[in-house]
């Protein structure tokens, strides 16, 4: 699978051969079929492989996140893992690489977008709510606030990486400071007050 992302990465759904696939994996095309049956099978399941990794990070921070008493330092951490995280060439990549062919297919787009943005903004909303009923947040729309907080996070490097291409790369330091500025706005629109 490994081999299959790369060439699908380099040369798009409809550019990349199964031939290709297989001699870059070092196995033989009735192989490839054989577990996969079809290339997009075998797209499709590379794609959402890719999903479940970054998903088992968020759900630790947001078990952290439901249970602090310090919003500030844990938000700050939790934006921190989520912008590095997501500003990882690979997952940028793959990123684009669905977005290029979400109109090929639209079911693997929605399937991405539910295990992706949409699982963590629920995450986020749930996490939200429990702090807004024990008085650390004022969240009417938590799935609203779950969204402003990702885009204020990640909106910087994502945009300018789905964008200008692979070249772009983020020092960690730069990653942190957006991460902590997105914290600050953040919490300047919902802090509880005082």
């Amino acid at each position: 699978m490994d081999a299959a992302l790369e060439v699908f990465l380099r040369d798009g759904y409809v550019g990349a051969k199964t031939d290709e696939i297989a001699a870059a994996a070092g196995a033989s095309k009735q192989t490839i079929y054989k577990h996969f049956g079809r290339k997009e099978n075998l797209f499709e399941q590379i794609v959402l492989d890719r999903l479940g990794g970054v998903g088992q990070i968020f759900q630790d921070a947001m078990r952290e996140l439901a249970d602090t008493s310090d919003v500030e330092a844990t938000l700050r951490a939790v934006a921190r893992e989520f912008v590095h995280t997501l500003t990882q060439p690979s997952s940028l990549r793959v990123r684009r690489l669905v977005i290029a062919e979400a109109s090929r297919f639209p079911s693997l787009g929605r399937a991405y977008f539910e295990a992706g943005p949409e699982r963590v903004h629920a995450a986020l909303s749930s996490c939200f709510e429990q702090l807004t009923d024990r008085g650390l947040l004022r969240t009417a729309e938590p799935l609203l606030a779950a969204n402003h907080f990702t885009w204020l996070v990640i909106s910087i490097p994502v945009n300018k990486v789905m964008f200008c291409g692979d070249d772009i790369h983020f020092r960690p330091e730069e990653l942190d400071h957006w991460a902590d500025e997105a914290v600050r706005v953040f919490l300047a629109a919902y802090r509880a007050p005082g």
